[in-house]
């Protein structure tokens, strides 16, 4: 399921956000749906982007637990968990085996629970 643009065609990801705060959701669906509008970058690309993101900024759980939103995202452009798996590896390198250890166990049960 691709979608032209990852943020303003995901209805779910919008609700999910407007269930944080609907001020905060509002306001992350314009900015965040701009951005994801620019047309140089695929939108599995920029999946990806953010979830090397998240590895560095250790989002994996919290409201709307970003990185499980952002394999989520991932995986409705295209990428496949293998692909997820290599970037989580090639980010050791930039972010630091601790950070990814954890993000592997997200990453585990997000597919746990979403089989």
């Amino acid at each position: 399921m691709n979608y032209k643009n990852a943020v303003l065609d995901d209805h779910d990801l919008q609700a999910g956000l407007v269930s944080i705060n609907p001020k905060f959701g509002d306001f992350v669906t314009r900015v965040a749906g701009e951005a994801w509008g620019l047309p140089i970058i695929d939108q599995k690309t920029k999946a990806l982007i953010t979830i090397a993101v998240d590895v560095v900024n250790q989002d994996q759980s919290g409201p709307g637990n970003p990185f499980g939103a952002h394999i989520d995202m991932a995986l409705k452009q295209g990428a496949t968990r293998e692909e997820i798996e290599e970037l989580l590896l090639f980010m050791c390198v930039y972010a630091g085996f601790n950070k990814v250890a954890a993000c592997f166990g997200a990453l585990n049960e997000f597919f746990a629970n979403h089989p």
